[in-house]
């Protein structure tokens, strides 16, 4: 439970950017195939995730040693 407390607002990326990803992928894709990250909805909503995940990282405050 303190894990996820930690890292909540990494978590809640995660799960909107798997979201988004998969969005992306069922409406717009990738129609031939050979697109490497929408061409199937396992690496688009993993990529999605990735992305997720690291844009709200970047609002993580790091705490300081006084």
């Amino acid at each position: 439970m303190n894990f996820i407390l930690k890292h909540k607002l990494t978590i809640v990326g995660i799960m909107i950017g798997a979201t988004g990803g998969y969005l992306y992928y069922y409406f717009v894709g990738c129609a031939s195939g050979t697109c490497a990250i929408t061409s199937k909805p396992m690496n688009s909503t993993l990529y999605g995730a990735m992305m997720g995940a690291l844009l709200l990282n970047i609002f993580k405050k790091k705490k300081t040693k006084s």
